[in-house]
């Protein structure tokens, strides 16, 4: 707050840089919320009307109306039924000429099928896009999501593994594209009052990014306690007709949410 920078400052700088080396990418571009990153994400690889693009059945609705706001359209992919992430059968079954991207979400901080649907991409010429809004932290197969895809977005809402207040996190290794969705955050602007295409204020201000640098460094610890109180949990529960959380040996889930599928009774 001394600092008189409050919006698109060092801070904001510091953490887009701290975040991507975390996640293990070249390039973080902050933006104002999870939703904003999705959207952005999509415009960036010129998704829009007349589009299709994969979701997951099983998701918040944000997913899906990001989709949506870029004109395109969102078909809906069934989830395997022990991770409930995009299964990608599913996937393979619903494809179209007009499909242009997959969007995988690690839903309730476990990996969907990485490798599965990033390999179904590249055989169809698709973008992967991931929805790593509830998966901060979370690893498939030793290397953390977000880094995986053509786009990782993530989600600084409270109620994540770690917060800015509100904000969003889109991760890429592509230093052009890398620029393309900043000046999307940014009213299209190239340089100073130079606007080159139609943009948006999805910018985030230096003192979610100030809370932001915060959480980031305690992010491992909390997801740690995540996982143990998810193990406590597992040892403990004993009630008929409840099922468990089921982890994929391939992801090291974080445990956003401890979600229990309960029987039905009459």
């Amino acid at each position: 707050i001394r600092s008189g920078m409050l919006a698109s400052g060092k801070e904001v700088r510091m953490f887009e840089e701290e975040f991507a080396s975390y996640i293990g990418v070249s390039e973080g571009i902050a933006s104002s919320n999870g939703t904003t990153a999705l959207h952005v994400a999509l415009l960036a690889h010129n998704i829009g009307p007349g589009d299709e693009v994969i979701v997951p059945s099983f998701t918040f609705i944000a997913t899906a109306t990001s989709v949506s706001m870029t004109g395109a359209t969102p078909v809906l992919a069934d989830v395997d039924k022990k991770t409930y992430c995009i299964d990608p059968n599913s996937v393979v079954d619903i494809l179209t000429p007009k499909t242009k991207a997959v969007i995988g979400v690690h839903l309730f901080g476990q990996a969907c099928d990485v490798r599965a649907i990033h390999d179904i991409c590249v055989d169809h010429k698709l973008e992967f896009i991931e929805d790593c809004a509830q998966a901060h932290g979370t690893e498939f197969n030793g290397k953390k999501v977000g880094s995986f895809g053509a786009c990782g977005c993530f989600s600084f809402y409270p109620t994540k593994n770690m917060t800015s207040g509100e904000g969003g996190m889109i991760t890429c290794q592509d230093a052009s594209l890398s620029e393309r969705i900043r000046r999307l955050i940014n009213h299209g602007q190239k340089e100073k009052y130079l606007h080159t295409e139609l943009g948006y204020n999805f910018r985030l201000t230096d003192i979610a990014a100030a809370i932001g640098r915060v959480q980031l460094k305690k992010l491992s610890g909390m997801n740690k306690k995540r996982q143990d109180n998810a193990a406590y949990y597992n040892s403990s529960i004993k009630n008929d007709g409840i099922t468990l959380p089921f982890t994929d040996p391939k992801s090291n889930h974080v445990f956003h949410q401890y979600a229990i599928c309960v029987d039905r009774t009459e």
